[in-house]
């Protein structure tokens, strides 16, 4: 009878232990309806941000603001970036945009970024005069690339005369001249008067109180610059004295 008592507990025992491990086991269950449910709102939440974006009249071009402007006119800067008025902004193609401002010619860059919710910005980047060449009868104010940005009658007294030959677009002398107007000091560019690159390999700067410069080529503007500082301290300039600084290691005053 005991033996018998005993089985009868030990089965019961192993059958609450079922009982219970099968209850643990539906509670950790997934509810299908409620993955159903998350599934579904995400799907919504998704549709609703794609037609927001792309369908709706929410988040779409209305007007185009441009900034950096000088010579060129906002209308041209618009008609140039070419994105009509209700397109959305995320479908703007932000390169070509800044890519069809860009071929505008007094256009150095240009950069198209959307500013939420309706509007396309552009910043534009001008290009500068930074010499004059004589054309004629008239001075013609360029950049570094050649680029024309106005004509004068008179000469420009705010930008160094440049002498090349050959087509002033695209004319690696105008490039050469531009390098050393960029990169010297501007005490320095006050005196010049006249850039000579008809020669690269020897460009020679004449300054307003009659000296000149033998400047080489237009590799380390900085420290001939330096160099004829220094020269020009020790050496006060006066009409017909040569500043040799080709070989600002060598540079010698005759």
């Amino acid at each position: 009878m005991a033996a018998d008592r005993s089985r009868a507990k030990t089965t019961e025992r192993g059958g609450a232990q079922g009982t219970t491990g099968d209850g643990a086991g539906g509670r950790g269950g997934s509810d299908p309806w409620k993955v159903a449910f998350a599934v579904l709102l995400v799907v919504s939440l998704v549709c609703v941000v794609t037609w927001v974006l792309l369908g709706s009249r929410l988040l779409v071009v209305r007007d185009v603001a441009v900034t950096g402007l000088d010579r060129v006119s906002r209308e041209e800067v618009v008609a140039a970036v070419a994105v009509e008025t209700g397109t959305p902004l995320v479908r703007v193609d932000l390169e070509q945009g800044g890519e069809r401002a860009e071929s505008l010619d007094l256009v150095e860059s240009a950069e198209v970024t959307r500013g939420w919710p309706a509007t396309l910005r552009v910043e534009v980047v001008e290009r500068r005069p930074l010499l004059a060449i004589r054309v004629g009868e008239e001075y013609r104010l360029v950049d570094g690339d050649g680029v024309r940005i106005e004509d004068s009658a008179d000469r420009p007294g705010t930008h160094p005369l440049v002498r090349v030959t050959g087509e002033i677009e695209g004319n690696t002398a105008v490039r050469a001249a531009a390098d050393i107007v960029e990169e010297a000091p501007d005490s320095l560019i006050a005196q010049i008067q006249l850039i000579d690159a008809t020669d690269t390999g020897h460009i020679t700067v004449e300054l307003g109180d009659g000296s000149v410069v033998e400047w080489g080529d237009a590799h380390d503007t900085a420290g001939k610059s330096d160099v004829l500082r220094v020269l020009m301290r020790e050496h006060p300039p006066e009409e017909g004295r040569v500043y040799d600084v080709a070989t600002p290691d060598l540079a010698i005053v005759r």
